[in-house]
């Protein structure tokens, strides 16, 4: 719950953060006289605003904010100091984190009540009760929630209503719910699109997702697909994209850890590519912490393969890059699991970060190759 005093009233309201973030401590109200700088210096604190203003306004506000944030200190450099020596990768990407998360909190900062139903009673605000509904669940009671976790939900139900195209599905869309992977980086399914079937009779999908990839095997004439996850959200969104493409009888969903019972002629699993702790639990579909799912998945496919059965891996190098893994541990959890690499198909990021530049971590970016390991029993 969270406390605040407003006209000298004690107040109170459900707080609700998909972050996971707990409620300020320090609220004010404010309104359309507060300016940026202030609002920018009350986040700074970890002083919260509960606004009370024009909804536009708290949106431009934000806005000001991340300028604000994201402004590079200017620093003037003495001819005779030494340049310093370039960052190290893996200091970098903590770097970065670190400068996320800290972002991701002041930013926070700026809070929205949300009535019974959901509605904001603001100025010229928005209708979110559908988006809200769609995450939160059935409306009740009062409650607060940051700007920016309402814009989140905004743009979430926009993907959910509109969808990704999917050319691995001739162009059928996947509609992700909030929460779920998006899968707008289409090289890892074009590989799974591509890569030569080792059997059409039952394939096993582990940490479907938005089940694009169960669809995708689904689509290329395996009889039957069970796919896994252990999220009910995730769960929920592959079901309704399954239905949506008329696969409900080919494709299987069952809420479980990694494997299904059984053995398979094909195991498939994109498993998180960054072992490192999520700061939230949305961000549970990037960050594995000590590669747990990547390793439980290699120490268990062995015994859930078919003799002359396959096990997929989609993974991408940007840990290596990164210096979060080696090459060689990798190597070593494969051998340890009692598997042997028959083959392995890699193909470069095509999404818009892989180009980019402006930030340290741009090097391992651009050096990145996504790759589908063949993995076969020993």
């Amino acid at each position: 719950m969270l406390h605040w005093s407003e006209n000298d009233v004690p107040c109170v309201a459900r707080w609700r953060s998909e972050a996971g973030l707990a409620p300020p401590k320090r609220v004010v109200i404010a309104d359309d006289r507060l300016t940026a700088d202030a609002a920018y210096r009350f986040a700074c604190e970890g002083t919260a605003m509960l606004w009370r203003g024009d909804f536009q306004n708290a949106r431009q506000l934000l806005q000001a904010m991340m300028r604000r944030i994201d402004r590079k200190p200017r620093k003037a450099v003495k001819p005779s100091v030494p340049a310093q020596a370039p960052v190290p990768m893996t200091e970098a990407f903590h770097l970065h984190r670190q400068a996320q998360s800290q972002r991701a909190r002041k930013l926070a900062m700026l809070l929205l009540p949300l009535d019974e139903s959901y509605k904001i009673p603001l100025r010229r605000a928005p209708d979110v009760r559908q988006a809200c509904e769609e995450v939160y669940g059935a409306p009740g009671e009062a409650s607060v929630v940051s700007l920016r976790e309402v814009l989140g939900l905004v743009g979430a139900h926009e993907w959910r209503k509109n969808g990704v195209e999917i050319a691995a599905l001739g162009g059928a869309r996947i509609y992700p719910h909030y929460g779920v992977f998006s899968p707008v980086r289409g090289e890892y399914i074009d590989l799974v699109a591509q890569a030569p079937l080792p059997s059409k009779k039952l394939a096993f999908d582990i940490g479907t997702g938005t089940g694009v990839l169960a669809a995708v095997l689904a689509m290329r004439g395996v009889a039957r697909v069970v796919a896994t996850d252990q999220d009910s959200r995730a769960l929920a969104c592959a079901r309704e994209n399954i239905a949506r493409m008329g696969l409900p009888g080919q494709v299987e969903l069952q809420q479980t850890d990694l494997f299904p019972v059984g053995r398979a002629g094909l195991v498939v699993c994109n498993p998180p590519w960054l072992p490192a702790r999520p700061s939230s639990p949305i961000e549970s579909a990037i960050y594995d912490p000590d590669s747990r799912m990547l390793r439980g998945f290699l120490a268990g496919l062995a015994e859930h393969l078919d003799e002359h059965g396959e096990g997929w891996l989609i993974l991408s190098d940007f840990a290596e890059h990164l210096g979060l893994r080696s090459r060689e541990e990798l190597l070593a959890w494969i051998e340890a699991g009692g598997l042997k690499v028959i083959a392995k198909i890699d193909t470069r990021p095509t999404h818009a970060k892989a180009s980019a530049g402006g930030d340290l971590l741009h090097a391992a970016r651009a050096a990145e190759v996504t790759s589908l390991w063949r993995l076969g029993r020993r």
